[in-house]
């Protein structure tokens, strides 16, 4: 396979996984709201993005750093919005239950 060709496919994941991230953030940020949102899910893409990130061992690579880590920082981020029930008011919490 052609260097460019692993060159660009490195950078899929690199745009594709913190691209998906952000818009779960911006839709929790413009409903003002995590109800709906699975915090063990967020939190287990995390911890997949690190062990992802180990994996791979490119640790200076700037695909791996910013697709990976930088998600899983971002997956943290979400997992714990919806564990503080980010903008979920305690009547529709209990009236979804």
């Amino acid at each position: 396979m052609s260097p460019t060709l692993i060159k660009l496919a490195g950078w899929l994941p690199a745009v594709i996984i913190p691209a998906a991230t952000i818009i779960q953030l911006t839709t929790i940020f413009k409903d003002r709201s995590t109800q709906g949102v699975s915090w063990l899910t967020w939190f287990l893409f995390g911890v997949a993005n690190i062990g992802l990130y180990i994996y791979t061992e490119k640790y200076t690579a700037l695909q791996s750093i910013v697709g990976l880590l930088g998600s899983a920082v971002l997956d943290f981020l979400i997992a714990g919005l919806a564990i503080a029930s980010f903008g979920v008011s305690k009547d529709s919490a209990q009236s979804t239950e």
